[in-house]
């Protein structure tokens, strides 16, 4: 009998069947692991690329929008200079071929050229303040050239070069005329009938200045940004 139970349990066709699955699982856990491991790292893989694309096309448009800044900055820098170098042309002339001359009349008595010194403001006004005037011209500078950093807009950037360039003219004057540094007297020679004595450096402040109004009823912001109150 126990022979016969030997002989019988010798096939261990259970056990074996047994084995198969208990040694595929592991296979299959380690397979299906894998395969998890896979995915995972493709959706890594595109998730990391979606804001790759973001950064780069953030970066290019971070690029193009500095571009603008700097293609605004120069104009405003171009007008300036182009301002300046009529203003101070214009007045090594009045200096040199009008001053101490009879007024030359462009339209009859309504505009004239007649070269004056001026101590105060744009206009004649405030000549005891000459040397205000002065620091004031010189804070304009300053104010204009750190607010060119953030300027985006074209018209704003005319503007601000207009006032740039006129500060920089009636400065020069301050500076290097008599009877003293800081206390130099502007020329003018600007001359409407009923009105006062002006030079192109006021013209271009006042230009400015009323550009700078109208873009601002507009709601035009120097960085570009239209917003309405």
């Amino acid at each position: 009998m126990a022979e016969a139970e030997r002989i019988i349990g010798t096939p261990d066709i259970p056990e074996a069947a047994g084995d198969g699955p208990e040694q595929s699982g592991p296979d299959s856990g380690e397979t299906a692991a894998a395969e998890q491991d896979g995915q995972r790292a493709e959706s890594d893989s595109l998730g990391e690329t979606k804001p790759e694309g973001e950064g780069v096309a953030d970066a290019e448009a971070g690029a193009a929008s500095a571009g603008k800044g700097k293609r605004k900055i120069a104009v405003l820098f171009a007008v300036a200079v182009v301002a300046y170098a009529f203003d101070l042309i214009s007045k090594m002339i009045v200096v040199a071929k009008l001053e101490h001359h009879e007024p030359i009349d462009l339209i009859g008595d309504w505009l004239r050229l007649s070269a004056i010194r001026n101590a105060g403001a744009a206009f004649g006004f405030g000549e005891a303040f000459t040397i205000i005037f002065t620091c004031i011209a010189a804070a304009v500078i300053v104010v204009i050239a750190r607010l060119a950093r953030k300027l985006y807009s074209l018209p704003w950037a005319i503007a601000l070069g207009l006032l740039l360039g006129g500060a920089l003219g009636n400065l020069t004057d301050r500076l290097f005329r008599a009877p003293g540094v800081f206390e130099g007297a502007v020329v003018d020679f600007i001359a409407p009938k009923g009105f006062a004595v002006f030079n192109l450096a006021d013209s271009a402040i006042v230009c400015g200045g009323i550009l700078i109004v109208l873009l601002s009823f507009r709601g035009l912001d120097p960085d570009g940004t239209v917003h309405k109150d």
